[in-house]
């Protein structure tokens, strides 16, 4: 048993920890450059970063487009050799436009959920840009493997898998989030490092495994690399830190909130998502909220009779309304001051060492 780094687009980052790809405007250039520098690979989110821009309303692809190349230079700017990468929802409209736009920026990857990206592929051809994947199953690893073999000759440069814990949407339905009737985070994992052992073979590379949904500390991550995990993906954690781009209050909101604060809600994309109770949650136990504007942020979205915009209320709470949709993982309770990122980072791979039994515990 041993803690490897991990290696993504011909680079290696020191501790195999991947930040997750938070919107909106929550995991920008002052978040991801403290990750690269504490050793871990970064994640923008493109989920709406020119949501402030003053004309975001007019020309959202636009805004949002300028908004990402900016947060991409600011952030290679403070660290040129860390691995930094975009997760783009693949759920989002206009995601061929997004994809092609960021496959020629300086980033390492383009990370892909919300459905199935099986054209992912397609528009990093002759791009440096490398292309991965989030999943909740083994069964969806294997359709996306076959058809990246099939159609393209591609592999990921890493596979996430992501469990019921998570913040945010969640890759499963409001039935199974009810009932429980769910896989675990180790058990999607194991699965899916079954399913990637052919085309290890085909193509003679190492494919990570990444656990992400409800990994807090070392412990968490421990108990996933015991199960065949290469590293773990972690968001909500680094939301109350003092590099994070989201408002104060959205922090606080974090730090202050108990376990039974956590609930499920019902998202205009038609999934449960994970948010703080608040008043947006209590609202929407009663009645819909007026949509004030549309963006046409989601292809998923009906645009009619939806319970509220997923864009405003999200954009609303990280500019600091507490009284917005304030998305978090499962274990957001745990989350009890503000601290830096290399802190937390040196804190969870000291009690990762200690609970796997490697020598050199201390960072």
């Amino acid at each position: 048993m041993n803690l490897k780094p991990l290696t993504i687009n011909g680079k290696v980052v020191k501790f195999p920890i991947i930040q997750g790809g938070m919107g909106i405007r929550i995991s920008l250039n002052k978040l991801t450059s403290a990750c690269m520098n504490s050793g871990i690979v970064a994640t923008i989110s493109a989920a709406q970063p020119g949501f402030l821009r003053k004309n975001f309303r007019k020309d959202p692809i636009g805004e949002n487009k300028k908004a990402l190349k900016e947060e991409i230079e600011k952030a290679r700017a403070n660290s040129k050799n860390g691995i930094l990468g975009v997760n783009l929802m693949h759920a989002g409209t206009n995601f061929p436009d997004y994809a092609s736009f960021l496959a020629q920026q300086d980033i390492d990857f383009i990370v892909s959920g919300a459905g199935l990206p099986l054209d992912l592929p397609e528009y990093l051809v002759g791009s440096n840009v490398k292309g991965a994947f989030i999943i909740s199953s083994g069964r969806a690893a294997r359709i996306l493997l076959r058809s990246w073999d099939r159609r393209y000759q591609y592999m990921p440069a890493f596979i996430v898998c992501e469990g019921p814990l998570a913040g945010g949407h969640l890759g499963f339905s409001k039935e199974q989030m009810a009932t429980g009737d769910y896989e675990s985070l180790a058990k999607i994992v194991k699965d899916t490092r079954e399913v990637v052992k052919a085309y290890e073979e085909k193509y003679n590379i190492k494919i990570p495994i990444i656990a992400g949904g409800g990994v807090h500390d070392g412990h968490d991550m421990a108990d996933m690399i015991k199960v065949g995990a290469d590293g773990v993906q972690i968001a909500t954690r680094f939301i109350a830190t003092y590099e994070c781009d989201v408002n104060e209050s959205y922090k606080q909101m974090i730090i202050d909130s108990k376990e039974e604060d956590i609930v499920t809600v019902k998202s205009p994309a038609g999934l449960p998502g994970r948010a703080i109770n608040n008043f947006l949650t209590k609202t929407l136990e009663k009645h819909n909220l007026k949509l004030n504007y549309c963006v046409n942020c989601l292809r998923t979205c009906k645009k009619r009779d939806i319970p509220y915009c997923i864009t405003e209320q999200l954009g609303n709470s990280t500019s600091g309304d507490k009284s917005g949709l304030i998305f978090t993982g499962a274990k957001a309770y745990l989350v009890e001051k503000m601290d830096y990122v290399e802190n937390i980072v040196n804190e969870i791979i000291r009690e990762c060492r200690r609970d796997l039994k490697l020598s050199g515990g201390l960072v």
